[in-house]
């Protein structure tokens, strides 16, 4: 069984997309590493790259062809002043050369040594191919970038095919949520503790509390960067961003100097349903705005469902909970990643595998699991709640129009965050020895339906709104 800890489903990255911008950025850096341990990396006279599915036919709108030139060039998704992005693609435009892993120049032109091929690999629909020229010889890799930011070599494939085990170094290896639940019993804790006790067994609690910290600081920038905002967004579908008007009039005259003051000034304003609904969704809305402008969010677990985990939890922290503090979040994350990688797991969380299911509908599963043990649910809740909520998200398509991540992408995840605070509160309502439907049959059941749905409603914007709606249109 393999370990997914909670950072591995919460990486801090740069949008619009997890699978088509962070993987492919990823298996860049990969393959550079890959280079150095095999001593070629040195030697490399040219670079070519072949995308091929989902990553060819969205990979414009995605910035596919950009982060793997970012990658090349040794940027961190991490760390790289989002700024600066243009600055390091139009110098390799400019100069026809890039600086491979900010190390040598090398002749490179993306119109011809990045191929967009329409063809779909086996594996994955998520592949592309690295070629070094070496002393006149070929040298190609392939990379899957399967969903969330995770990143597969050829190597993993055939150790999957051979069904060859990984073993996990967790102390409480988890499959599925009867497991999960055995080991709740077994020690007495809730979901948070249980998964906290596997990232000690791998990191020290200073490192975890650390890089829970700087999660939440950056999906905390990330809402009140996009709330802050106004303008259209980038591509050219001239999406007019909301996040600003809804907070002005939301927020009204309270004055604030920075994102820790504006979670207070938020406390104070008035919070009838409609104005909890509105703020929820703002808050989604602002996170997506920004991924789509290529700005830093937090993978949760993808980038085109990054809202709806910062959405629920600022809800908590603004509506539910007054005293809110660093253990609540914390709480949160560890049972929002451990949800997200039974899915990972069982099931898919790529739209290129699974459609919007595997993202907007994970991404309010774990959400929905987080908020209801913050709420007091027990362990068995805390699975119910995930369970309503993917239950409500089985079969959604993943369509986005001009294979960008704004239609129908960014509305989705204000409604996922609000289907997420509706599925705990019907599961703090129910009592476990009457539920029909186990989280490990959704899950199933959302797989199920994955392979099942037609690959035109997988991230290829060939079906559904990304035909019936032209860019014209737009």
């Amino acid at each position: 069984m393999e370990s997914i800890s909670v950072f591995d489903m919460l990486k801090i990255g740069v949008g619009p997309s997890s699978s088509h911008t962070l993987g492919p950025w990823r298996a860049a850096e990969r393959w550079i590493k890959e280079l150095k341990d095999k001593k070629r990396f040195d030697k490399v006279e040219k670079i070519t790259v072949d995308l091929y599915g989902s990553l060819s036919l969205t990979g414009k709108g995605h910035a596919t062809d950009l982060a793997v030139m970012l990658g090349l060039s040794g940027a961190d998704p991490e760390l790289i002043p989002t700024e600066t992005i243009d600055v390091v693609i139009s110098a390799i435009s400019n100069s026809g050369n890039i600086i491979f892993n900010n190390e040598k120049a090398i002749p490179f032109n993306a119109k011809t040594d990045i191929t967009f091929n329409r063809k779909f690999l086996p594996f994955h629909s998520n592949a592309l191919t690295f070629t070094a020229t070496v002393n006149g010889r070929n040298y190609k890799s392939t990379y899957y970038s399967i969903g969330g930011g995770f990143v597969v070599q050829e190597e993993r494939k055939v150790a999957k095919a051979n069904k060859i085990i990984f073993y996990c170094t967790f102390p409480y290896p988890v499959e599925n949520g009867t497991q999960l639940l055995d080991f709740c019993n077994q020690l007495q804790m809730p979901i948070s503790g249980v998964v906290l006790e596997n990232e000690k067994s791998i990191r020290p609690i200073e490192t975890i509390d650390f890089e829970l910290q700087r999660i939440w600081n950056t999906m905390l920038e990330c809402m009140y960067l996009g709330c802050h905002t106004e303008g259209s967004l980038p591509g050219g579908l001239n999406v007019r961003r909301r996040a600003f008007d809804m907070h002005k009039n939301l927020i009204g005259d309270t004055p604030y100097l920075d994102p820790t003051e504006w979670i207070q000034s938020i406390r104070n304003t008035e919070v009838k349903f409609r104005q909890i609904i509105k703020w929820v969704s703002c808050f989604a809305l602002a996170v997506n705005e920004v991924n789509a402008a290529l700005g830093r969010v937090v993978t949760a677990p993808t980038n085109g469902s990054a809202g709806v985990i910062p959405a629920v939890l600022m809800y908590y922290l603004v509506i539910e909970n007054h005293d809110g503090n660093f253990d609540d979040i914390k709480r949160f994350l560890l049972v929002a990643g451990e949800i997200g990688s039974i899915f990972k797991k069982g099931a898919t969380i790529s739209a290129a595998m699974g459609g919007c299911q595997a993202e907007i509908g994970v991404s309010s599963a774990m959400a929905a699991a987080a908020l209801c043990e913050l709420q007091g649910g027990t362990p068995e809740q805390v699975l119910i709640a995930a369970e309503i909520a993917m239950e409500h998200h089985l079969g959604m398509t993943c369509d986005p129009i001009g294979g960008l991540v704004q239609i129908p992408c960014i509305e989705r995840n204000a409604m996922g965050a609000i289907k997420a605070i509706n599925a705990s509160e019907l599961a703090l309502d129910t009592d476990p020895k009457n539920v029909k439907v186990p989280l490990d049959k959704v899950v199933q059941t959302m797989w199920e339906t994955a392979k099942d749905m037609n690959t035109k409603y997988k991230e290829t914007s060939e079906g559904g709104l990304a035909v019936g709606v032209h860019l014209s249109d737009c």
